[in-house]
């Protein structure tokens, strides 16, 4: 628990935190959108 009070206690740690809430959201939003898309390649 050292680790997140560490990674909270300054802005470095949660700018870095929200960095990579970022980028999982955004990676999740990327799988969902193309696997949606693959199947009808005509649509746009």
């Amino acid at each position: 628990m050292e680790l997140w009070t560490e990674l909270f206690s300054d802005w470095v740690g949660i700018l870095s935190f929200g960095v990579i809430a970022f980028v999982i959201v955004i990676a999740i939003f990327f799988i969902k959108f193309f696997l949606g898309h693959i199947d009808d390649p005509g649509q746009e």
